[in-house]
């Protein structure tokens, strides 16, 4: 039985989410639909890029994805649908795949060319959702399109490293549920430039000099309650992907705040670790 994953930012409140799967039931009666986020910020690539990378490895090999994001055709925006690492992804040439090829090489890249494409205001529903039906029927990349070698990359997702080596500078690259905000610093970027050292992470006028590896680390729970860290504290660990995050402990984005209301931390600002 086939597997198509949903990735778009159309949000819930519109019919396109409802089109989408609609569409597919009415080709593909048994093929079993899962709806990764509809909740991307509009056209918002680098966010996306996050959210794929870190959720398509967790479904079986021969899964389809789509992804629904800035996925107008233009000269410069093309439509592609690529095999790699097991998996077919649908979209946009826009560089929303750059975080997956920056560490694993395409099998097969094609540029999507449909006979009679119906190149509307919906293109993930007009295009998208029938290489999608045939992809799943067993069909193959070569009938879709033709080869194609010109997939744009992702720079955002890359700190730099200044210093003769002493400082990365980083950026925000996406903020989570509970205001969590996550940074394009991974721990094998870090740890490469560390080589032992101490280091000091600054964002705004916040400094932190530890990075924990969960969430429950920053509380020492041979203390006494009254003498410990706990609920409300800042803290930074490496995520489950393994990127450095900057977190409230047990904190409500909807009522006392989080990282990014609390330090005032948005999408791009920059971050820093200055190893000493």
């Amino acid at each position: 039985m086939a597997l198509i994953t949903l990735t778009t930012d159309f949000g819930l409140k519109d019919h396109f989410v409802g089109c989408l799967k609609g569409s597919i039931y009415k080709e593909l009666p048994n093929v079993q639909i899962v709806d990764i986020s509809h909740d991307i910020s509009p056209f918002n690539i680098q966010e996306c890029a996050y959210i794929l990378e870190n959720s398509y490895k967790n479904f079986p090999e021969g899964s389809i994805h789509i992804v629904g994001v800035d996925a107008e055709p233009t000269p410069e925006n093309q439509h592609i649908a690529l095999l790699i690492d097991g998996h077919y992804f649908i979209m946009a040439n826009n560089g929303i795949i750059g975080l997956i090829t920056s560490e694993k090489k395409p099998e097969k890249v094609v540029e999507i060319n449909i006979p009679n494409p119906d190149y509307g205001s919906f293109p993930v529903l007009d295009v998208f959702i029938k290489v999608a039906c045939h992809i799943a029927r067993g069909g193959t990349l070569e009938v879709v399109g033709k080869p194609f070698n010109a997939l744009k990359e992702l720079r955002e997702f890359t700190p730099s490293v200044t210093d003769d080596g002493n400082k990365i500078i980083g950026s925000i690259i996406y903020v989570d549920n509970y205001g969590n905000v996550v940074t394009n610093i991974h721990k094998n970027f870090f740890e490469a430039y560390r080589k032992g050292r101490n280091y000091e992470l600054a964002a705004r006028s916040t400094k932190i000099s530890r990075i924990h590896n969960k969430y429950s680390d920053i509380v020492n729970f041979d203390l006494d309650r009254s003498n410990r860290k706990g609920a409300g504290d800042l803290l930074a660990l490496f995520n489950s992907a393994n990127y450095i995050e900057l977190a409230i402990y047990k904190s409500d984005l909807n009522t006392v705040g989080g990282a990014s209301t609390l330090l005032g931390l948005e999408f791009r600002d920059t971050v820093t670790v200055s190893f000493v």
